[in-house]
């Protein structure tokens, strides 16, 4: 499973990591990659760092935009945008999607493949990924503590 770190400073200025270049770049054809840049421009996006495919990342951006246009007098919540993005991509893409919304955060992620994606958009970054979830098929039986 890819492992991802990232910090949403926004005034710090973050290298691309190289690896994460080639797997974007394998995964998405020169055609998606100017359209997500074009994406990207028009929303007014900084895309930090990705592993998803392009409909995916494409889906993320627009839905993010779309939870920031709010009334100018309502003051959007990290949480409740966190818990929506999540929600979407769940109902859209299957369970175990995890989602955090601020702006100042860290963190150090392992995701499934091709189910990472971390931008900023206005003022909030954005960290969207998924985990694989394995169900469990026989009942637990906790076993008494011992003494």
């Amino acid at each position: 499973m890819p492992m991802h770190s990232s910090s949403s400073s926004l005034s710090r200025r973050q290298k691309p990591n190289n690896n994460n270049e080639n797997a974007i770049s394998k995964s998405m054809s020169a055609e998606e990659e100017v359209k997500l840049a074009a994406l990207a421009i028009t929303l007014n996006v900084r895309l930090r760092s990705a592993d998803m495919p392009f409909a995916m990342q494409a889906h993320a951006l627009r839905y993010a935009g779309t939870l920031l246009l709010q009334p100018a007098n309502h003051r959007p919540n990290p949480s409740l945008l966190a818990r929506s993005l999540k929600k979407e991509f769940d109902s859209m893409y299957g369970p175990a999607w995890h989602c955090v919304v601020g702006k100042s955060f860290g963190s150090f992620v392992t995701h499934s493949p091709g189910g990472f994606v971390y931008f900023s958009l206005e003022s909030f970054s954005f960290l969207l990924f998924k985990t694989e979830v394995q169900l469990i098929t026989e009942a637990v039986v906790p076993t008494p503590a011992a003494r």
